[in-house]
């Protein structure tokens, strides 16, 4: 009789008991251990690209982070752009996610007020003449004064979401082209829009239009301290 009330007692004892509280191994998995397993599988992203020393790992982490978090895009497609690199550099790339490639990399232009080489200044007010970091839906094109241009819609209370009332969208510009470099030792500077050499703006923009997330990034605690998204 003791033997059968033990035997009971067994069934109703939580497992966890035994195994010292981890979970069983169909258990789902802790938030950290989850937060670890998203930055491998960035970092075999990362490698599968051959992305080092070409791309910043820091501003592909958090493009990556952002880019899995935006669950209403359309494309497997991330931009990246990264205005901790000097214009005189390529500091846009625009990924293939699902077929693990990069599509294209390009020099790109910032906004007149947001710096003369590097920019060090963004703002999300009308009239800035300012770059704005964060995450971006791209949507759709037109034909403007720029010529084949590209609306972006930026995702970010206070950082970027004043985009469109800005005309803040992707577009060619002359003064975007790496021959400007040679002659005043940058590129041209836009009103904020992310300028592109005009011989590289339609296919850039075909690539990437209708719904595809991109981020532009830069070295600053102060986006990373008001991000809704990172």
């Amino acid at each position: 009789m003791l033997r059968f009330f033990v035997s009971i007692l067994f069934l109703f004892i939580p497992c966890t008991l035994f195994w010292g509280g981890k979970s069983s191994d169909n258990a789902p998995e802790s938030p950290k251990a989850m937060a670890k397993t998203d930055v491998e599988a960035c970092a075999d992203l990362y490698r599968s690209m051959q992305l080092e020393g070409v791309v910043s790992w820091k501003a592909f982490r958090q493009a990556v982070a952002g880019y899995n978090k935006i669950e209403n895009r359309k494309r497997d497609i991330l931009t990246l752009i990264d205005f901790s690199r000097p214009s005189t550099e390529k500091r846009l790339w625009v990924f293939d996610m699902k077929q693990s490639k990069i599509l294209f990399t390009s020099v790109v232009s910032h906004g007149k007020n947001s710096g003369t080489n590097y920019a060090t200044s963004f703002s999300n007010e009308y009239g800035s003449y300012k770059s704005s970091l964060g995450f971006y839906l791209t949507e759709s094109t037109y034909q403007g004064k720029n010529g084949y241009s590209l609306i972006l819609n930026g995702l970010e209370k206070g950082i970027n979401d004043r985009a469109r009332e800005r005309a803040i969208v992707m577009h060619g510009a002359a003064y975007a082209d790496p021959s400007v470099v040679s002659k005043g030792g940058r590129l041209g500077r836009s009103f904020g829009c992310p300028a592109v050499p005009q011989k590289l703006s339609r296919p850039i923009i075909d690539a990437i239009k209708g719904g595809s997330v991109m981020y532009i990034y830069a070295e600053t605690s102060d986006y990373l301290a008001h991000s809704s998204i990172l």
